[in-house]
């Protein structure tokens, strides 16, 4: 199962998916074309991702948040790829 890996810098928010066992990057989606604040970046990311995973037969994915806490950004993104269609 993929690795749903998720960074929060001070400007923007990054995901991967990640193959462990081979150990290349799927898919990865950023914040840093998105105008408009930093909650509505993460949505974004999060809805790009899960359309991704999509596009390569990918439903289920173990969620890394990297170490943040899961609240405020990082929550978005999850809520976000979920509505999406991924699940962790």
């Amino acid at each position: 199962m993929p690795r749903l890996c998720v960074y929060k810098s001070n400007k923007y928010i990054y995901a991967q998916l990640i193959d462990d066992l081979s150990g290349t990057t799927l898919a990865s989606a950023s914040s840093m074309k998105s105008k408009g604040t930093m909650m509505e970046g993460a949505k974004e990311v999060g809805k790009e991702i899960a359309e991704l995973a999509k596009k390569i037969n990918i439903s289920k994915v173990a969620f890394d948040r990297g170490g943040f806490i899961y609240t405020g950004k990082i929550q978005v993104l999850a809520d976000a790829a979920r509505e999406a269609g991924l699940t962790f």
